[in-house]
């Protein structure tokens, strides 16, 4: 059975393709709303929802209205379409959940769109030369590692002042022997995670200064005049303490997992072979 991953790199745009990512993300911010909108008015109209399907005949209708709809990839468009159809169906689970009680889905603003994807190949290719995207070009990629499987798809993520490539990819998982023993894991507050075995993992303390700092600028930020250009410079701030602890949190459980791992390989092997 064929089972996803993701796979996520750093890309290097220049000034000029950052512009153009930035771009691209504010209209599919812009398109996003739209659709919302047309949907909520839609439901509060009729009491039905709206489907994809009319609001694909709609987005023909804007692209020969609105020429700058005709400057982005046709499949990152169909993208967006169909993030509002996942929001619209959340919202109706909701609604059944909650006997017709639900709020709406939420606007996008400026900011808080950060992500387009391109759904299939040939909206996107890697080539020696870099990662090619319609419509942007083709933008410097730094792959780390490389990928096993097939790539479905990809999603250009902004993060702060970053840019990276997330792949999304077909596998077929290994045959994995199934162990005869287990060792119980309690994961706790004092220490990060205590063994049956007795054996504890502290939590690191780089992790709670960065935390320490992160919570010190975010009651900084707090005191700041709103629209202010200080402001601004402290939620850029706060924003890059935030991908800075959850990159130490995520490394210090990739590294952990990975320990974890190579131990039961080495148990494995050993009492394989006796």
């Amino acid at each position: 059975m064929l089972k996803t991953k993701t796979y996520k790199y750093r890309l290097y745009p220049t000034r000029k393709q950052s512009q153009r990512l930035q771009w691209t993300l504010d209209m599919c911010r812009i398109l996003h709303n739209s659709c919302l909108l047309d949907r909520r008015n839609h439901y509060q109209r009729t009491g039905h929802g709206l489907s994809r399907i009319a609001q694909q005949e709609m987005l023909k209708v804007d692209k020969e209205r609105l020429p700058f709809l005709r400057e982005i990839h046709s499949q990152v468009l169909q993208d967006v379409l169909f993030r509002v159809e996942k929001a619209f169906d959340n919202f109706f689970g909701r609604i059944k959940e909650k006997n017709g009680k639900a709020g709406y889905p939420r606007f996008k603003g400026e900011g808080r769109y950060d992500s387009i994807t391109y759904p299939q190949q040939p909206g996107f290719q890697i080539t020696p030369q870099g990662l090619k995207l319609s419509k942007i070009g083709t933008i410097k990629i730094k792959m780390h590692r490389p990928i096993q499987g097939t790539i479905k798809t990809c999603t250009i993520k902004r993060e702060v002042d970053r840019w990276y490539a997330c792949f999304s990819v077909e596998y077929e998982p290994g045959q994995k022997s199934i162990p005869t023993k287990a060792v119980g894991i309690d994961v706790g507050i004092r220490s990060f995670a205590v063994f049956s075995t007795g054996e504890a993992i502290e939590n690191p303390k780089y992790l709670g200064k960065s935390e320490k700092k992160l919570a010190k600028r975010q009651r900084e930020l707090s005191l700041k005049k709103k629209g202010s250009a200080s402001r601004k410079k402290a939620r850029l701030i706060v924003a890059k303490l935030h991908r800075k602890v959850r990159n130490q949190r995520s490394d210090f459980h990739h590294k952990l997992s990975r320990k974890l791992e190579l131990m039961c390989l080495f148990i494995l092997e050993r009492s394989s072979s006796t």
